[in-house]
């Protein structure tokens, strides 16, 4: 039998407010937030919310049998919460059916698989506990920006305990392998990969409603005749896509929602059925090992990471990024730590592309700029405010190895304190369990463990008898070192008395 895969990519960066030289030093916030909310709100009217409503009716429709996928990126879910709450609550919605899965990524959409391994763990760490705080759910399988993948990223995604992750079927890598089935990595074997099939997935996303198109148009049964149509063997085919493919790349005029809602009918007639990519890892087993020497992801033709890294403009801004990452992890400023999330979104770098012909008709239609120049010259401005303001924390003087070794220490410290922690509970509950009877022996021993007050009597009598007993041993020797003549008025004293104590009776 085979499977369709769907997954849904939902990313929006906070876009950046032209940020002029003279507003360095002067300025701190650098978002457009008027373009912020218009552009969201927009998307989620016109894409979102219906194509949510267009799947909650497909699930209900047909039994809970069809299935989807979603990878949100964090600052998409900021965005989405703070100017279109109601589709969070639709998101729910669809999360309650069990027909829905949350995906794994980089909180932040962010390039930190490639140039920084710590950020990376820590970005994947926050993502999850968003998606857990909000859907309930604990992502299985994972997704990086962009798709991007090699055999580095493969090792880390597995050290983190996911069981697969998504990444493009890129030509130069498959060769003359075919993306429908499922593989597991080289560098991690137990990790599953589940590679997008290009053709079928742009059909739907870029080409369907293009009437020049030689498979102009695209109907539904037409579609899942070519699934069926594919070698017997090839029993999986993954769909990947953007989801403002439904009604935004694809206007809604073009028959897109009505197209969506047939497949399940037509998949059913050919005993084809959808399943999440986590039931896709348990249910399947990997045919062959696929090694991904250097990154690849799921733009440009070239189907590599010169979106964003392919340029001087693009390599300056990420360096010069990154090099704060040490020093960011030491400041607990929450506003620090927010615009470093924000100012680490790929798309940044995406606007910085100098490419030419289709590639960059596609980088030109996403860029709010004018030119990459014009990119790179906004996002430069506004990182020099930024490295301001954590220089203000940590100055330069102070070197990496020390920041390293301050690192360390804060480390061992937290994990004392965390022992520390265990050791108080521990004694805590053992006071609980003595208090509540558990321990009945103890409280009778109790008296007999205090005879404090009996036992400091005697010692201090003890103590006063030494001292009267020194005393009189000192005045002895004093005695003995006086001469005779002295002591013999001495002892005539008593009789001197006398006299005068009969006078007193009488």
């Amino acid at each position: 039998m085979k499977s369709i895969c769907f997954y849904f990519q939902i990313h929006q960066p906070f876009r950046l407010k032209t940020y002029r030289f003279f507003d360095i030093g002067n300025d701190h916030y650098y978002y457009d937030d008027f373009a912020n909310d218009d552009i969201i709100t927009r998307i989620a009217q016109r894409s979102y919310m219906p194509a949510n409503q267009m799947l909650l009716d497909m699930i209900k429709e047909n039994g809970k049998k069809f299935k989807v996928a979603f990878s949100i990126s964090g600052t998409a879910l900021e965005q989405l919460e703070q100017y279109v709450p109601e589709f969070i609550d639709s998101m729910k919605e669809l999360a309650d059916t069990g027909c829905v899965e949350f995906l794994s990524e980089t909180y932040a959409h962010s390039l930190s698989s490639l140039v920084d391994p710590e950020e990376f763990v820590a970005q994947v760490k926050a993502h999850d506990e968003k998606i857990y705080q909000l859907f309930g759910q604990k992502p299985k399988v994972f997704r990086n920006t962009e798709l991007i993948y090699d055999d580095d990223i493969a090792s880390m995604v597995a050290s983190m305990g996911f069981k697969g992750a998504i990444t493009e079927g890129a030509k130069h890598i498959l060769g003359w392998k075919s993306p429908n089935y499922l593989y597991k990595a080289a560098s991690a074997p137990k990790m599953r990969l589940l590679l997008k099939n290009s053709k079928l997935s742009d059909d739907i996303s870029f080409r369907f409603s293009n009437p020049e198109w030689a498979a102009y148009p695209l109907t539904a049964d037409k579609y899942i005749d070519w699934i069926a149509a594919l070698p017997e063997e090839e029993m999986l085919v993954n769909l990947f896509m953007n989801y403002e493919t439904f009604g935004e790349l694809q206007p809604r005029e073009s028959g897109i929602f009505e197209f969506m809602k047939a497949l399940p009918r037509f998949a059913a007639e050919h005993n084809i059925e959808f399943m999440t990519p986590s039931e896709v890892v348990s249910k399947m087993k990997p045919v062959d090992v696929l090694s991904v020497m250097h990154p690849i992801s799921w733009a440009d033709e070239a189907r590599d990471t010169s979106a964003w890294m392919g340029n001087i403009l693009q390599d300056e801004a990420v360096n010069k990024l990154y090099c704060l990452s040490e020093r960011i992890r030491l400041i607990q400023d929450k506003r620090i730590r927010q615009d470093w999330n924000y100012l680490q979104a790929s798309d940044h770098f995406y606007y910085m592309s100098t490419k030419h012909s289709s590639d960059g008709s596609v980088h030109s239609h996403y860029s709010p700029y004018d030119s990459p120049y014009a990119a790179f010259t906004n996002y430069m401005n506004v990182l020099s405010d930024f490295l301001i303001r954590v220089r203000e924390q940590f100055p330069e003087e102070i070197e990496n190895e020390e920041l390293n070794a301050l690192l360390l220490t804060i480390r061992n410290q937290e994990k004392e304190i965390e022992e520390l922690n265990r050791e108080v509970e521990l004694m805590r509950n053992n006071i609980v369990k003595d208090t509540t009877g558990d321990f009945a022996p103890r409280v009778e021993e109790k008296p007999e463990e205090e005879p404090e007050p009996v036992k400091k009597a005697p010692a201090k009598n003890v103590a006063e008898k030494k001292k009267t007993q020194v005393k009189k041993a000192s005045a002895k020797k004093t005695a003995e070192k006086k001469s005779p003549a002295k002591k013999s008025p001495a002892k005539k004293a008593p009789a001197k008395k006398t006299p005068a104590k009969k006078g007193t009776k009488k």
